[in-house]
């Protein structure tokens, strides 16, 4: 079991209030990943919700237990943080084994929980070796071996991958979300990077200053962003959005178009403008061309072998299905 409630949970810092009231659930064996920029909350709430915090006012439920005054060692839950926080003179066996030692759980217990999330792992062959013998990916799996041992109800993750190279990030993300299958497991995971977000998340939180502004898998809130916010952070490269006259014949404010959804031409279309940068990316070109009315500049995402260089004239054409429309507020106009 691992389904958590927040009911109307705020924190604040003296008189500054940094989480507004806010309710949310995570469901019994959910992969949720709470996403935003830097300062929105996102690793505020993982604390909260693991007790490292406590909350100001509100409640915390754990599989229908109120748990919002327990200490975090009773609340069954196991956190992975950005740093390993292993002990460099300890093997990974016992690293792992640790916190089942300070439990004082049986040897046989913990050699037989050790030896399991090991080979889940893929750590086997590594038990004896010390975390300076190992690769930062290494490392990391030994600190959520940590985690598995102690059977928790939800694992939390705090950023766990911003200390590694972006190779690594990507094969790390990999076996987390190949875990989060293997365990079944609810798991409660933090990150900045929008595009981890949605390559792991059953559901996306999207948080601003401690408000959350969409809850939703990750192809809805793609599809179906319920403002500005939401739209222009979910989403790589980010949303085009054009206001003035052209937002105005569509009975909007502002409208948005995806990079991906503009048809590039050197002949004709909807709106003419000059290319400027070309990043050539292998199977894709962004093209961002100055001289759109209302948004200067327009990204396109063309294929990587598309004929256009820095200076040349395009026209552009959006796919007139996926534009989206918002008012003054910054709301979606259904």
């Amino acid at each position: 079991m691992g389904q958590i409630q927040l009911k109307q949970v705020t924190k604040s810092f003296g008189d500054v209030q940094v989480i507004p009231p806010l309710d949310l659930t995570i469901e019994d064996g959910e992969f949720t990943v709470f996403v935003g920029p830097s300062g929105c909350g996102k690793s505020t709430l993982l604390r909260l919700i693991a007790g490292l915090e406590d909350i100001t006012t509100g409640h915390i439920e754990i599989d229908g237990t109120d748990a919002t005054a327990l200490v975090p060692a009773k609340r069954g839950l196991a956190m992975v943080f950005q740093s390993y926080a292993l002990y460099p003179h300890m093997t990974v066996r016992k690293n792992i084994a640790f916190p089942l030692r300070m439990a004082k759980m049986d040897q046989a217990e913990i050699d037989k929980r050790v030896e399991g999330a090991a080979s889940v792992l893929n750590l086997t062959d590594y038990l004896d070796r010390r975390p300076g013998q190992l690769s930062g990916g290494q490392r990391q799996r030994v600190a959520i071996g940590r985690a598995i041992v102690r059977e928790p109800s939800a694992f939390l993750f705090d950023e766990p991958l911003s200390n590694l190279d972006a190779a690594l990030r990507v094969g790390m993300r990999m076996e987390i979300s190949e875990l989060h299958k293997k365990l079944d497991t609810t798991m409660i995971y933090v990150t900045h990077d929008q595009v981890e977000a949605m390559t792991m998340a059953d559901k996306i939180v999207v948080l601003q200053a401690g408000v959350i502004e969409q809850v939703g898998s990750p192809l809805e809130l793609y599809r179906n962003p319920r403002n500005i916010f939401v739209a222009g952070f979910i989403g790589s490269p980010r949303m085009n959005f054009i206001e003035g006259p052209e937002a105005a014949s569509h009975n909007a404010h502002t409208i948005g178009i995806r990079p991906e959804h503009i048809e590039v031409s050197t002949t004709a279309g909807h709106w003419e403008g000059t290319v400027g940068v070309a990043e050539r990316l292998g199977s894709d070109t962004f093209i961002h061309i100055h001289g759109v009315p209302g948004c200067d500049p327009m990204t396109v995402r063309a294929g990587g072998d598309v004929a256009v260089k820095h200076g040349d004239t395009v026209y552009l054409t959006p796919d007139a299905t996926q534009i989206h429309k918002f008012d003054a507020e910054g709301l979606r106009i259904a």
